[in-house]
């Protein structure tokens, strides 16, 4: 089954007669249930194409999974040749499509049209280097990563000491020692294929809150009923503060990273849905919340101009830190 990655062009096409047929629909059900009809006039002997990608990937609705499965929903697409125009008059023709799954991923413009994720590989790019996924995580830590099957997708878990991922392909894990900066901090981003991925960010941390707010000037005088002048209490201010919000930014640093792990850096980037693990104010316990990264840019390092290839990356809080969801 397809794995279309609908952050990319998804073109769909059936091909018109020379004579007999002047229009075509496309009719897209996701999830089972018919959501469009496109109707196109059409000229005889020629191919139409349909972009599907945008009208399915709005039914797409990503949120941070504990088990890593990745998310997904599933697309039928059927095309007639009507004889008359907008779809009307004598059916002449029918091309339905196998059903695909779709992910909230994206193929490289080297990639060509209709970009997809294959059979036999972990939802992660490889080591350039390797030829091989290469995980960084610290010590005693665990992980969670999604394969492709022949008709699904699978998580697969590896344990706090392992040095490969385990299921079906090849795969190392590198352990960093943390020790002086503690475990790091556990970034969880959609990766170009349409899946959790974790990132660690092994070195210094730190912290900012940014305020917003609006200022009006009011009459603090007073009047009293008796023959006195007007008065005012010094303890009430005349300027007043309101509509306050704020921001909690993080600056994290990666650490040392070799570099064909710049693809990890790249598609963090480039993704839409990040979020961090960090410790809840109340509990301590760890909690995952969703933030956006601030860097708009990446310099991309080499170990032949940096020798030690380290990122320094801005995030910001995906929601205000007062609380004004209403």
């Amino acid at each position: 089954m397809p794995r279309l990655l609908l952050r990319s062009p998804q073109f769909k096409f059936v091909e018109i007669p020379i004579s007999g047929v002047n229009s075509c629909t496309c009719e897209i059900k996701i999830n089972s249930v018919v959501e469009y009809l496109l109707v196109k006039n059409t000229k005889k002997g020629t191919t139409q194409n349909f972009d599907i990608s945008e009208l399915c990937r709005d039914y797409l609705e990503i949120s941070y999974q504990s088990s890593y499965q990745p998310q997904k929903i599933t697309i039928q697409v059927t095309l007639r040749n009507y004889a008359d125009f907008n779809g009307t008059g004598t059916l002449r023709s029918t091309k339905a499509y196998a059903t695909d799954n779709g992910f909230m991923g994206y193929g490289y413009f080297e990639d060509g049209t209709n970009p997809f994720t294959a059979n036999g590989q972990y939802f992660i790019s490889k080591n350039p280097d390797l030829n091989l996924v290469q995980l960084y995580y610290p010590n005693n830590t665990t992980g969670i990563v999604a394969q492709t099957m022949s008709s699904s997708e699978q998580t697969v878990s590896f344990g706090a000491n392992a040095t490969t991922i385990g299921g079906n392909y090849s795969s190392n894990i590198k352990r960093i020692d943390c020790t002086k900066y503690g475990d790091g901090r556990r970034i969880v981003f959609i990766n170009k294929y349409g899946a959790q991925q974790d990132l660690f960010f092994f070195l210094k941390e730190t912290k900012t809150l940014t305020r917003k707010n609006e200022n009006y000037k009011t009459n603090i005088l007073t009047y009293p009923s008796t023959n006195n002048p007007a008065t005012y209490s010094i303890s009430d201010a005349p300027n007043k503060t309101f509509n306050t919000t704020a921001k909690q930014n993080f600056t994290l640093s990666s650490g040392y990273y070799p570099q064909g792990a710049n693809n990890f850096f790249e598609e963090l980037l480039l993704s839409e849905h990040v979020w961090i693990e960090r410790p809840n104010k109340a509990t301590g316990n760890d909690e995952v919340v969703p933030v956006k990264v601030k860097k708009s840019s990446l310099q991309f390092k080499t170990s032949v101009n940096d020798r030690l290839i380290e990122y320094t990356i801005d995030f910001e809080e995906a929601f205000d830190y007062i609380n004004n969801v209403r």
